[in-house]
């Protein structure tokens, strides 16, 4: 199930692009489009809390420390080095390099974790590497200097998601590091998206989202709150929900799907075109994701890909030690 929430939180990240997109060009800025999405996301898992799980909400000093820096370096600073860098370089080069966070994470388990790495992971990183390559083409572009810079700590930061998100999910819950990651997040978009200077006549101002398939105009609070939902709130969900089952590398490996989606979405919706070569380096993508689940030498799919180097607790151990997954 963890490849599945990593794979459905993936799509729905990358379907959201096309509509921020949207929504950017309809009059929001991009550091205000992702205060509303932080803000939205901590509200919908703040108010599920408050029905389920009050205990949540009481955090010790220092896990609301960690909870403080996932939420401005791992969600914050990621999306605004994201968008930085997306304002600087193309979007297929973004991203490849923001996902060299990948080989990242696997180097920091393997390095500081001692987790004993299976050398089909290694190829599956590779491979979708030379897929994200193929499909941005860097050698076409000319790189700017500050854009690369701000893609590099995106890709930092991407990693550092990861791998903190994946303790924290086993310390208490997916919805509870939605909820405190998101609010830090929020409080530091707060600080700095001018919100303030917002014309709440916006809210209801016509926008057309029907992208290449003829005109359908919303009002823009519409898709805004469907970009909440669906394109932060539910795919964060699915990716910690990931977390909690998958090791951060394997996470990480099937989140840059978020590419292929991306661009395929773009394509259906907004007519942006991919030529064959792109289809080439999003198949080579795929397989590396198809390798990386069948990593385990039992041929069965596996749930953890990094190995730990001493048993897991009880209390972490999955449901079906058969599949080797952690829940």
């Amino acid at each position: 199930m963890g490849y599945l929430y990593a794979l459905l939180g993936a799509l729905l990240f990358g379907a959201n692009g096309s509509l921020a997109k949207l929504l950017v060009n309809g009059g929001l800025s991009a550091t205000q489009l992702t205060l509303f999405r932080s803000l939205g996301t901590a509200l919908l898992a703040g108010l599920i809390l408050l029905i389920t799980d009050r205990a949540q909400f009481r955090l010790a000093p220092r896990q609301l420390a960690v909870m403080a820096v996932l939420g401005i370096a791992g969600v914050a600073l990621l999306q605004s080095s994201y968008a930085a860098a997306l304002g600087l370089l193309p979007v297929g080069i973004t991203l490849l390099i923001e996902y060299t966070a990948v080989l990242m994470v696997a180097v920091v388990a393997f390095i500081f974790f001692k987790e004993r790495v299976r050398a089909r992971l290694w190829v599956a990183i590779g491979l979708v590497l030379l897929g994200l390559t193929a499909v941005a083409r860097p050698w076409e572009a000319r790189l700017d200097p500050l854009g690369v810079v701000f893609a590099l700590v995106a890709a930092v930061t991407l990693a550092l998601y990861f791998i903190v998100g994946e303790r924290q999910v086993g310390r208490t819950s997916p919805l509870a590091v939605a909820f405190w990651t998101m609010l830090f997040a929020s409080a530091f978009w707060a600080l700095f998206s001018g919100w303030w200077t917002l014309d709440p006549g916006i809210f209801s101002k016509p926008l057309d989202v029907g992208g290449q398939w003829g005109s359908w105009v919303l009002p823009l609070g519409i898709p805004l709150l469907v970009t909440v939902v669906a394109g932060s709130f539910a795919p964060f969900m699915l990716s910690l929900s990931a977390l909690k089952r998958l090791s951060a590398t394997a996470a990480g490996i099937t989140a840059s799907a978020e590419v292929i989606f991306a661009f395929a979405v773009a394509w259906v919706w907004l007519g942006e075109s991919v030529d064959s070569f792109g289809i080439i380096g999003a198949s080579i993508v795929v397989i590396g994701i198809v390798l990386a689940q069948t990593a385990r030498a039992n041929k069965v799919v596996d749930a953890d890909l990094v190995l730990p180097a001493h048993p897991l607790p009880a209390q972490h151990r999955g449901a079906e030690p058969s599949v080797g997954g952690r829940t």
